[in-house]
C-alpha cells in the first residue's frame, strides 16, 4: 500500500478504511472483512456511534490470527462536547473501552468547534444539538485547553499521535505556537470539487500528514440530502474519460488522485466487493495531464460545513 509517514513517530499511514455512515449492525462483519481484504487503518469517531462494532470486527480479526495489533493502525477522534480539560482524558478512555483496544495510534480532534458537554450516560454520541434536537449551545473553551489535554494523552499512552481535523490554516498556526506535541495529521474534506491547494501545500510545509475525507464528493452526501445538486464525480466525464484510460473505475480514480496528491485516503464500502476495489486504487498512475484535468474541477464546494447547522460555527469563512 501507499503510505505518508509521521513526522515526529515516523509511524506509516496507509489508506484505510472510513466508518463514518458503515452500518452499525454490519459494521463488526465489515471491519472483519475489510481486516481479511488487506485494509490496516481504521478511521472512527465517536460520533460515528460504531465504535464498540469496530471494535468486535477487530478483535475477532487478532483472536484469529489474521493480524497482530501492531500491524493495525486505529484512529478515532474526540467529539465537540468533551473539549474541556476535565472531559478529554476521560471519554478517549471510554472510546478505548468500546472498541476493547489499550491505546489509539491516533486520536483526532474532530473539529475546533467546543459545544455544551453532554454526558455519556445520558447521551451517546452526542451530536451537534441539544435534547430538542434543534438547539446548539456553545461553549467558551480555547483549543489550547484542548490540545494540553491531547498531548497528555500522549504522555499518558492513550494515543500514540494526535492531530485534528476540519481546521483551516489560521486554526493550524494557532496550534503550532502553543504545541508542545506539534499535530502530525490534519483530516480534511478533499476531493475534485474542493482541492484545497493552499492548505496542502502549508500542511506540507509544516510537516503534517494529510488525509482526505469524501474523496468521492457528492456521492457521499446523497443519503443525507446535502449534495448541493452538483454532477456525480462518478458520472463527471473528466473522471470517467480517466478511467477508461487506465482501465479503472471511477472510483478507483478519484481515490489515485488524492494518493498522487501526497494524501491518505479513507474510503468506505458496506460492499465486500468495493472494499476489494478501493484497495485497488493503488496499483497504476494517472498522466500528468489527466491529473491536471481532475484538479481543475475545483469550485471550492465544501459539503461539510458546520455553518450550515448553525452560521456561529462558520470555521472555514
Amino acid at each position: 500500500m501507499a503510505s505518508i509517514v509521521l513526522k515526529r513517530t515516523q509511524h506509516k499511514v496507509s489508506s484505510s478504511f472510513g466508518l463514518w455512515k458503515v452500518t452499525k449492525s454490519s459494521c463488526a462483519d465489515t471491519v472483519y472483512a475489510a481486516i481479511k481484504a488487506g485494509y490496516r487503518l481504521f478511521d472512527g469517531a465517536g460520533d460515528y456511534g460504531n465504535e464498540k462494532e469496530a471494535g468486535e470486527g477487530v478483535r475477532r480479526a487478532l483472536s484469529e490470527g489474521i493480524v497482530n495489533r501492531e500491524d493495525l493502525f486505529i484512529t478515532s477522534k474526540l467529539w465537540n462536547t468533551f473539549h474541556a480539560k476535565e472531559h478529554v482524558n476521560k471519554i478517549a478512555k471510554m472510546q478505548l473501552k468500546l472498541w476493547g483496544l489499550d491505546y489509539f495510534d491516533l486520536f483526532l480532534i474532530h473539529f475546533p468547534i467546543a459545544l455544551q458537554y453532554v454526558d455519556p450516560s445520558h447521551r451517546y454520541p452526542p451530536e451537534w444539538w441539544g435534547d430538542d434536537g434543534k438547539s446548539v449551545t456553545l461553549e467558551r473553551i480555547p483549543l489550547q485547553e484542548t490540545w494540553t489535554c491531547m498531548e497528555e494523552l500522549v504522555d499518558q499512552g492513550v494515543a500514540k499521535n494526535i492531530g485534528i481535523s476540519n481546521c483551516s490554516g489560521s486554526i493550524i498556526c494557532d496550534i503550532f505556537r502553543y504545541a508542545r506535541i506539534e499535530p502530525q495529521v490534519l483530516q480534511v474534506e478533499i476531493h475534485p470539487y474542493l482541492s484545497q491547494e493552499p492548505l496542502l501545500k502549508f500542511a506540507k510545509t509544516l510537516g503534517i500528514a494529510v488525509t482526505a475525507y469524501s474523496s468521492f464528493g457528492p456521492q457521499s452526501y446523497l443519503e443525507l440530502g446535502m449534495d448541493k445538486g452538483v454532477t456525480a464525480l462518478f458520472e463527471h466525464d473528466v473522471v470517467t474519460s480517466a478511467a477508461s484510460k487506465v482501465g479503472k473505475t471511477p472510483a478507483q480514480v478519484l481515490l489515485r488522485w488524492a494518493i498522487q496528491r501526497g494524501m491518505a485516503v479513507i474510503p468506505k464500502s458496506n460492499s465486500s466487493d468495493r472494499l476489494v476495489q478501493n484497495l485497488q486504487s493503488e496499483d497504476f498512475e494517472l498522466s500528468e495531464d489527466d491529473m491536471k484535468a481532475i484538479s481543475g474541477l475545483n469550485i471550492n464546494l465544501r459539503l461539510n460545513d458546520p455553518a450550515e447547522i448553525d452560521p456561529r460555527m462558520a470555521i472555514f469563512a
